[in-house]
């Protein structure tokens, strides 16, 4: 933490998805977060404050489109419309985790790409520029007409996991969209890949077979995503099947729906690595699972954008 950016133009808010993660990301920069209140009326609406002057200011709005998503959804047009009204010199949004992102094409006839829609909905409303974390789709960019800064929590993960010195690792992709997340994953731990191929339709794969040599080693499965938890306890459990010496899971975005914890304390995943960009409600909170968090690498962000400055050369 540093005094650095206190009696500047920059403006961090908050609002209700996730202000854990947005109070580490302030006391990061080292400012406070900016004074705004979320209130309802009976019926339900949505009603906005924001309790300070932000005039000309470079302005920056935590919120992942999470759980409720179109209460999430809705914060934060909102917000950027009482931003622009108010004359912030530019609106920021940061979704660590961007919803309906999975909708991102027509697989089927007379289906909505959900996720362009809410591309344009945030453009509308006058937002200037996006920052997320590991989009499930990368090509999402392309949605936006502003300009869309992504980062990656891949290299905490794989931080992480290189802590805890496992021996014959190889890094698994729980199906063939996963792959370069996968290699990112395994560059950095100087490991294999495998894949796990599924025949059959995606909820309810017939065929489950590993391409890749599994054998004796440590597994770790990475997605972007786990929502259900179906498609890493079926790839643990092939894994196993085809004799993965242990098996570890990690994810960018811990959605964690219905019965996926349960379903994952179940299986023979011996630990589930996740980060913060979703918070985790207490009863998702288990010995299993370890949370790591971005709010620092979303920090430095904010930071280099804040004085024009690479956001890419994070990783370097």
């Amino acid at each position: 933490m540093n005094d650095s950016y206190h009696n500047t133009k920059l403006k961090v808010f908050s609002l209700s998805s996730n202000t854990p993660l947005a109070e580490e990301i302030v006391q990061h920069i080292g400012i406070e977060l900016g004074e705004s209140s979320v209130k309802r009326f009976s019926d339900g609406e949505i009603q906005i404050n924001i309790e300070e002057s932000i005039r000309g200011c470079d302005v920056f709005v935590i919120q992942s489109t999470s759980d409720p998503v179109e209460d999430h959804i809705m914060e934060l047009l909102i917000m950027t419309d009482a931003l622009k009204r108010a004359s912030a010199r530019s609106v920021n949004l940061v979704i660590p985790y961007y919803g309906y992102a999975r909708q991102d094409r027509k697989s089927r006839a007379r289906e909505p790409i959900t996720a362009k829609l809410i591309a344009d909905i945030i453009q509308k409303a006058g937002a200037d520029r996006v920052i997320s974390i590991d989009l499930h789709a990368p090509q999402a960019q392309g949605f936006f007409d502003i300009p869309v800064d992504p980062i990656t929590a891949v290299p905490i993960i794989g931080n992480y996991i290189q802590e805890k010195q496992l021996e014959d690792i190889v890094v698994v992709a729980p199906d063939h969209s996963s792959v370069s997340r996968a290699r990112q994953l395994a560059d950095q731990l100087k490991a294999p890949i495998a894949i796990v191929d599924r025949r059959g339709p995606r909820e309810n794969a017939s065929t489950i077979n590993i391409v890749g040599e599994v054998e004796g080693k440590t597994s770790i499965i990475i997605d972007d995503i786990i929502d259900t938890g179906r498609r890493i306890t079926t790839s643990s459990q092939a894994l196993e099947a085809h004799g993965a010496k242990q098996v570890y899971a990690c994810t960018t975005h811990p959605v964690l729906s219905g019965l996926a914890v349960d379903k994952i304390m179940e299986s023979n995943v011996k630990e589930l690595i996740v980060t913060n960009t979703i918070l985790l409600s207490e009863e998702k909170q288990k010995d299993k699972i370890t949370q790591l968090t971005v709010g620092p690498v979303v920090a430095e962000a904010i930071i280099r954008l804040y004085e024009q400055q690479s956001v890419s050369s994070l990783y370097k």
